[in-house]
């Protein structure tokens, strides 16, 4: 009878410690094999920087990074329908608490927001959202461990010169 009992306590802890509400990693995880989706992970390693060549906030801002997750939904005449209701999802997850809007810019047809996740000074999470009414929308993930706003800017340019050389 304990036996039992131990049992139906840990199975209800289990089942009641998985989270339901909408998250961007589900939405990934559920849309990369969508047809109407291109799904592209990148992590640090595969950017092939020289270090050596960096300055220290170079460096640190690409210590911080561990990987970009893009997920992409490409209009066509005949995903009309699915692009409105796939926008409306990516709109109400980053509507959740956990996403702080950093900024948002453009309006009607053509909109694009930064947000993270986290505080200021330690961000987890940066989320690029572009949506244009003609082709369709990206949500772009960009996850590390103490992130800031003035190191993505820095890792950007850095990613900047490296496609350039």
């Amino acid at each position: 009878m304990k036996r039992i009992l131990s049992l139906i306590i840990i199975a209800s802890t289990l089942l009641s410690s998985c989270n339901d509400e909408p998250s961007l990693q589900k939405y990934f995880v559920e849309k990369s094999e969508n047809k109407n989706f291109i799904a592209l992970d990148l992590s640090p390693n595969m950017l092939n920087v020289d270090s050596l060549k960096l300055t220290v906030d170079e460096n640190n801002a690409l210590k911080s990074f561990e990987k970009v997750n893009i997920l992409a939904f490409k209009l066509n005449d005949k995903n009309k329908g699915e692009f409105e209701t796939e926008r409306s999802k990516v709109k109400e997850i980053l509507k959740e608490e956990k996403y702080q809007q950093l900024m948002k810019f453009g309006s009607g047809k053509d909109a694009a927001s930064v947000s993270f996740v986290g505080d200021t000074e330690h961000i987890d999470e940066f989320v690029f959202y572009a949506n244009k009414k003609e082709n369709g929308f990206a949500v772009v993930r960009v996850i590390g461990k103490d992130m800031n706003p003035t190191g993505i800017v820095t890792l950007i340019q850095c990613l900047k010169m490296q496609i350039w050389i």
